[in-house]
């Protein structure tokens, strides 16, 4: 056992010994006291038996040779990423924001451009240390007696337990990565050249929206020297060199974080964008972190939302991130262009490395591709609807398509909708397995009811 891995173990034992203080007030849920939050749904101010975390924070072990990582489940991409990278090795899949914590990722869904041939991040687990409610630290693998919870943990949002250490698959890298920028005028032409990149020998595939008649396909590749290497992180805008820049290099850390300076464009909507802002915020405040703090602020007292309707607007905010299968795609963005309107929007190719690993809270179609379709913005209207109005139309055709929707934000769900998209069959017998006596809110009551 390393100095890390013994650490590790004292910082278990002295949790234990704190949900034995937590057991005094059982009528109220169990949650985490958290310093951040990726979420983007508002949340029922209830009292909840807080737990903090906070210590699991830390990089225990990287094995490059047999291509693994053991990390604790609040430890966020950034520090993963930079203990990692001295080892020249990545996880298999990085999600864009810093911010992002492993156990966020394993317990919710976490995606990037290597999701094309690695999967989402639950994809590259291959064991996990969980919490359980009752305060019983099990340890879960596709082959132990409790894969049942491995494969029923991805999905779950912190409703079945917490992410104490996970074991996850890495990548080798080099120093750069050469990135080809490739411009299209059709939306199937769009598509067709993100599957055409998938089948070529790049490392990573994504691709931007920026109109019905102006999409990006970005396939990058590691290389080992580079002419140059461009800088997004202060003055420059990574996504508005897209469609006049057909090719880029880039540091490899700066690739993997290249979406977080603007949060990839959301930035826009603290005026981060313009030069004179962007000066006074400096570099080191131009990141995800920063525009998260400002959106919960602006959540919690709605400013803009109030400033919109006293001009005589109303607006929705639109978060999600859906997941459609390819043959479906055309349809899902003329839905999006014609009843959303928001862009740009990101897309993301993802298909599990494993038909075998089916994962039952998220069921993607074993053998098939997908595209992640990200968008994030609020849709404005001079006439009222019914809260969740734009939402619900996401969900309603992200269903009839046969997709996925990520649970991170907004959710309108009917209960029956809820259990027919996302495995509750399976749920309920998770949760009666490892939460019998419901110290943690059920995954509808938590995603949708906003407990």
């Amino acid at each position: 056992m390393n100095d890390e891995a013994a650490r590790h173990a004292a910082r278990k034992a002295a949790l234990i010994a704190s949900m034995q203080a937590l057991s005094h007030d059982e009528a109220a849920p169990l949650g985490l006291s958290k310093r951040s939050s990726n979420l983007f749904r508002d949340r029922a101010n209830r009292k909840k038996r807080r737990l903090d975390l906070g210590e699991f924070d830390h990089v225990i072990a990287v094995d490059s040779a047999h291509g693994w990582v053991d990390v604790e489940g609040t430890t966020n991409y950034e520090n993963l990423v930079d203990t990692m990278l001295l080892q020249g090795v990545m996880p298999a899949v990085v999600p864009q924001l810093k911010t992002i914590t492993v156990g966020g990722a394993v317990a919710g869904i976490g995606i990037e451009a290597t999701s094309f041939r690695q999967g989402l991040v639950h994809d590259t687990m291959l064991e996990c240390d969980v919490l359980l409610p009752g305060g019983d630290i099990v340890t879960c693998t596709p082959e132990n007696e409790h894969r049942d919870l491995f494969f029923g943990f991805p999905n779950s949002y912190g409703t079945l337990g917490y992410a104490l250490r996970v074991r996850l698959r890495t990548l080798p890298v080099k120093r750069f990565v050469r990135v080809e920028h490739r411009r299209h005028a059709a939306a199937h032409d769009f598509f067709k050249g993100l599957s055409a990149a998938c089948d070529e020998h790049a490392d990573f595939v994504d691709g931007v929206v920026f109109g019905p008649e102006l999409q990006v396909t970005n396939a990058a590749r590691f290389v080992d020297e580079a002419p140059w290497s461009s800088d997004y992180t202060f003055k420059q805008i990574y996504y508005r060199s897209l469609p006049d820049k057909p090719l880029d290099y880039m540091s490899t850390r700066d690739y993997l974080w290249r979406w977080d300076t603007d949060w990839f464009w959301c930035s826009k909507t603290v005026g981060a964008q313009h030069p004179l802002v962007r000066r006074l915020l400096g570099r080191e405040r131009l990141n995800s972190s920063t525009y998260t703090r400002f959106m919960h602020w602006n959540a919690r007292w709605g400013v803009t939302r109030r400033l919109a309707r006293w001009g005589g607007r109303h607006p929705e905010s639109v978060i999600q991130d859906v997941d459609i299968p390819v043959d479906r795609a055309d349809e899902f963005l003329a839905f999006l262009l014609r009843e959303i309107g928001i862009l740009p929007i990101w897309v993301c190719p993802i298909r599990s490395p494993d038909a075998a690993r089916q994962f039952p809270l998220y069921p993607l179609a074993p053998g098939t591709a997908y595209f992640n379709f990200g968008f994030w913005d609020v849709v404005d209207s001079t006439a009222e609807h019914e809260p969740g109005h734009f939402n619900r139309l996401v969900e309603h055709e992200v269903l009839h398509l046969g997709g996925v929707k990520s649970l991170y934000s907004d959710s309108f769900f009917t209960r029956d909708e809820f259990a027919r998209a996302y495995g509750m069959a399976q749920y309920e017998t998770l949760k009666a397995k490892y939460d019998p006596r419901g110290a943690m809110l059920g995954l509808y009551e938590k995603c949708v009811l906003r407990g």
